[in-house]
């Protein structure tokens, strides 16, 4: 994985000359933020309801797994931003190498939009707790958004004692011109016990090839802990990361590719810098056709568990068969 970033600026730059051509449109700094795919609707295709499947994984330095597998069944399917349906899942977690545990999991999903606002989302619980998470976003040039997550931390302590995090915050576009835009993002993080946690997000985007779809990014994030070292999670009284990330996305028959890589810093309270590391793959079909696919890969080095010395990787895939 590290030789995955450390060459991840030079595979960025040939995936962008070999595939000069296969963008459709110039991307702007605003459109670069954002994840929603542009092709909405297949022509001559308009579905009524779907099922699908996707699996989730991810391992660690700590030998941490999870694994998260999951059928939708939707009984309204227009679309990956209009839909309403039911998520059964089971989630897997072996935390350090330990005894796994299994979670049960049942969800309402929607996706849904009135006017220039749109929110999506899961709600359901786990046989213990309401889990899940919920997102609404306007469509306005200074784009609105606000989200709310609920999840068990995946730690030994976390599955034993049943610990679990309440994640509410916003974020905002602050477009300059076509070629630069700022995010910002403020959070509250409340977790099983006495610590919150403060979230401050900055990132800006600077467009270098709109018909490459070629961007430098400098992401930042800080955040803050009232209870720090509660639990056996990773919670130091401050961190900071600052990571400049280049990246490419391409559009070629209507299917979207991320290539993304970054290499920065991080410190919390009572260490020294030490460097920060990023990478991510993704694919994504045309959304709306009899068949969808996507597929990720995302690695980062920022901890988690106790230890500071990281790694983690997370792969992703799903389908969905619309009729």
């Amino acid at each position: 994985m590290n030789a995955l970033t450390g060459g991840a600026a030079l595979a960025l730059v040939l995936l962008a000359a070999a595939s000069a051509q296969a963008q459709s449109a110039p991307e702007t700094a605003q459109q670069t933020a954002r994840a929603e795919h542009p092709d909405s609707v297949a022509a001559g295709f308009l579905p009524r309801y779907a099922v699908g499947a996707d699996l989730f994984a991810s391992t660690d330095a700590d030998n941490t797994d999870v694994i998260k597998a999951g059928v939708n069944l939707d009984w309204r399917y227009r679309g990956p931003d209009d839909y309403l349906g039911l998520r059964i899942e089971t989630a897997s977690f072996k935390p350090l190498g330990q005894k796994s545990t299994e979670d049960q999991r049942v969800y309402l999903r929607f996706a849904d939009k009135t006017g220039d606002w749109s929110w999506k989302g899961q709600v359901g619980t786990d046989g213990d707790t309401v889990l899940g998470a919920v997102s609404v976003h306007n469509d306005a040039r200074f784009r609105q958004e606000y989200f709310i997550e609920r999840e068990i931390l995946e730690t030994p302590l976390g599955l034993e004692k049943g610990l679990y995090y309440t994640f509410l915050g916003g974020a905002f576009d602050l477009p300059v011109n076509d070629r630069n835009n700022f995010t910002v993002m403020a959070g509250v993080q409340d977790f099983t016990g006495d610590n919150v946690r403060t979230h401050l997000r900055l990132n800006y985007i600077h467009v270098l090839k709109p018909e490459w779809g070629l961007s430098a990014q400098l992401r930042t994030r800080y955040f803050h802990s009232s209870d720090p070292g509660e639990y056996d999670y990773f919670s130091p009284k401050n961190y900071v990361e600052v990571m400049p990330v280049l990246q490419v996305r391409r559009y070629y028959g209507g299917w979207r590719y991320v290539i993304a890589g970054g290499l920065g810093a991080q410190k919390e309270t009572g260490s020294d810098w030490r460097n920060a590391r990023y990478f991510n793959a993704q694919v994504t079909s045309p959304p709306v056709r009899e068949w969808a696919f996507t597929a990720g890969l995302t690695y980062s080095n920022t901890p988690v568990a106790r230890g500071y010395t990281y790694d983690y990787t997370q792969v992703n895939f799903g389908v969905t068969r619309a009729f």
